[in-house]
C-alpha cells in the first residue's frame, strides 16, 4: 500500500520514479519503483560506492537537484554508471538525505526521464527533511519489505560463536562446547564484530540476531 502511495505521489509531482535508500554498515536496502533489473544491478555492482548522488548526499546532507553535466569530464566508471542508469530512464532528480540512528544515513530520490530539471522555486529544506524523516519512520515502523537489499555474510564459525554468545555463553564456555581453543573463539568473534561494524561482542551478537544472521 505504501509503495503504491509513493508511486502515485511522485507521478503527481511530475516525476517518474522514487527510490528510498537506507545505508548502514551491515545492511543497505532500497524501497523503489526503479526497474528490478537496475535495482539488482546497482546492488550487485555496489554502485553506491561510485554513485555521485550518494557521494553528494553524504557530503552535503541537504536536499539537492542532480543531472549528469559535462559527462566528458567525469571518470570513466561514473560516465558508464550514468549511461547505464539513463538506459533505465533515470536521468535527473531531487535527492533528500537525512541522518538516521547511530550516524547512518538514508535518502529519498525522486527521479525523472528528463535530461535536466527546471524547478519553479527553491527546495524548502526543512519541509523536505521533515517529509523524508516521516517516511523513514513509517518504513521502519512497518518494516516495509525492501525491493532489493545487500547484507553481509558471516562465516559458519563466526555465526556459530555468535549463536552461543546469544545464548549467554562466555568465550571460555564456547571453546569447551565446540572443542576450540580460547584464542580461536576470540578470533572468530572479533572478526564477526568487525564485519558487523560493532563496538563490542555484545553489540555484534545483538545485530546478528536482529538481522537474522544467527
Amino acid at each position: 500500500m505504501l509503495k503504491v502511495a509513493l508511486t502515485d505521489a511522485v507521478h503527481k509531482l511530475g516525476f517518474d520514479f522514487y527510490a528510498y535508500l537506507n545505508i548502514q554498515p551491515v545492511r543497505t536496502y532500497a524501497v523503489s519503483n526503479y526497474a528490478n533489473e537496475w535495482q539488482h544491478r546497482y546492488f550487485e555492482c555496489d554502485y553506491k560506492e561510485i554513485d555521485p548522488v550518494v557521494r553528494t548526499a553524504r557530503a552535503k546532507m541537504e536536499a539537492f537537484t542532480w543531472a549528469p553535466e559535462n559527462p566528458r569530464k567525469l571518470p570513466s566508471r561514473v560516465r558508464a554508471f550514468y549511461s547505464e542508469a539513463g538506459d533505465f530512464g533515470i536521468r535527473s532528480g531531487i535527492t533528500i538525505p537525512i541522518r538516521t540512528a547511530f550516524g547512518h544515513m538514508s535518502m529519498l530520490t525522486v527521479a525523472s526521464r528528463k535530461p535536466s530539471l527546471s524547478l519553479d522555486q527553491d527546495i524548502d529544506q526543512l519541509a523536505a527533511v521533515t517529509a523524508v524523516s516521516l517516511l523513514h519512520a513509517k518504513l521502519e515502523q512497518h518494516e516495509a519489505e525492501p525491493t532489493v537489499s545487500a547484507q553481509i555474510e558471516l562465516t559458519a564459525r563466526q555465526a556459530l560463536c555468535l549463536k552461543w554468545s546469544a545464548e549467554g555463553k562466555s568465550m571460555k564456555a564456547i571453546a569447551a562446547i565446540e572443542g576450540m581453543s580460547f584464542a580461536t573463539v576470540n578470533f572468530h568473534l572479533n572478526n564477526a564484530r568487525k564485519a558487523l561494524d560493532a563496538g563490542s561482542i555484545a553489540q555484534a551478537t545483538a545485530l546478528a540476531t536482529k538481522l537474522r544472521l544467527i
